[in-house]
């Protein structure tokens, strides 16, 4: 096996491109910062938030820490991770779920901070909740990302938070002195525009709020594909475009997937909240789907890879939809204007024309050839 090196680390399956890196400068720091306390306690580390297996090998490779509990958020990091550790024969970790057993007795945490504050919030409550009176908490992050509302965060389940001293534009954040807070997730908020209950983990997009590009999107449910049978939801976050479809077409059998798990909960919650009958999927796109198997698939596509803009994201988005639709099949998309992916849409996926555009989004659909 190769000698471990932090620059050896891709990113693949998730995109790559030459804007966007497998390792940065903050997953260095939270190591450096960490040394220390890992070495103390190698067999009581937990990593949350790890992009591509930075912290988590690192922290193995590097740093002495053995048996490590992970919880990542993206499909896409679990298996990049897998693959980094594949490279260098790395097995002294395990997966976790969001849940007690990830950080039990934990001593040490290596986090890199979410751009969601309710995510950290989530993340922060557990740890507080269920590691060791001991644990210390080394959140990272990019100088520029960072907000005095982080601290904030932390500083409602740890007794102390501190700064360390920048390097390299990056900055990590020290907690110590849990304090278990009362707290319940997924939150829940009942809609009346929609007459449904929206559940929210920390992580999930927009939280139990409806975003306007869903609700734009909303507006043409009784013009999507009328004959389908089957329909995905793809990329469905908090699950808002599935319930509408299945509560106004009860006989239509619904997907919806995402490769977040808090966006997986938070779907799964949403539809036993309602009592609808949509089975709800953590994938990469549509990696486990069969082919030409849906005759609708409905999408509002990220255009962000963590902090940084990609617009990469979304062609391969629709790439996996025109696998997935049958002939004659309806791809209905809605996405910032400015990001003028009709052209992507027509040649990935077939003929496509414009259903609608307001001051910030346009609404398309497209069908499979």
């Amino acid at each position: 096996m190769p000698h471990f090196s932090l620059e050896r680390l891709r990113r693949a399956p998730d995109v790559e491109a030459p804007n966007l890196v497998a390792v940065d400068a903050t997953d260095r720091l939270i190591l450096d910062e960490a040394d220390a306390a890992i070495r103390e306690h190698p067999e009581s580390v937990v990593v949350i938030g790890d992009r591509y297996g930075a912290l988590t090998l690192g922290a193995i490779s590097e740093h002495g820490a053995s048996a490590v509990r992970v919880h990542q958020d993206a499909l896409v990091g679990e298996l990049a991770l897998a693959r980094n550790a594949a490279q260098f024969g790395i097995d002294d970790y395990a997966q976790h779920g969001l849940d007690e057993t990830l950080v039990s007795g934990a001593r040490v945490v290596l986090l890199q901070l979410p751009k969601s504050l309710e995510q950290l919030d989530e993340w922060a409550a557990i740890t507080a909740a269920h590691a060791d009176p001991s644990v210390v908490v080394y959140a990272g992050g990019r100088v520029k990302h960072l907000t005095p509302a982080m601290s904030e965060v932390l500083g409602r389940h740890f007794g102390s938070v501190t700064a360390t001293l920048a390097r390299q534009k990056s900055r990590v954040l020290v907690a110590r002195g849990p304090q278990a807070q009362p707290g319940e997730w997924p939150k829940r908020e009942f809609h009346e525009e929609l007459g449904l209950w929206v559940c929210a983990h920390g992580g999930a997009f927009a939280g139990t709020r409806l975003d306007i590009g869903t609700r734009f999107l909303l507006q043409f449910l009784p013009d999507m594909a009328p004959d389908a049978a089957t329909a995905v939801d793809l990329g469905c976050g908090t699950g808002i475009l599935a319930a509408s479809l299945k509560r106004s077409r009860p006989e239509l059998e619904v997907l919806a997937t995402d490769q977040s798990t808090a966006a997986v909960a938070s779907a799964r919650a949403t539809m036993a909240a309602n009592g609808l009958d949509v089975t709800v999927v953590r994938d990469v796109g549509l990696a486990s789907q069969p082919d030409a198997s849906a005759d609708l698939v409905l999408l509002n596509p990220p255009f962000h890879s963590g902090t940084t803009v990609d617009e990469g994201l979304a062609p391969a988005l629709f790439a996996d939809a025109a696998r997935v639709l049958r002939p004659g099949g309806e791809l209905w998309t809605v996405f910032n204007s400015h990001l003028a992916y009709r052209s992507a849409l027509s040649r990935l996926v077939g003929e496509t024309r414009e259903a609608g555009r307001n001051a910030k989004f346009t609404v398309a659909v497209s069908r499979r050839t």
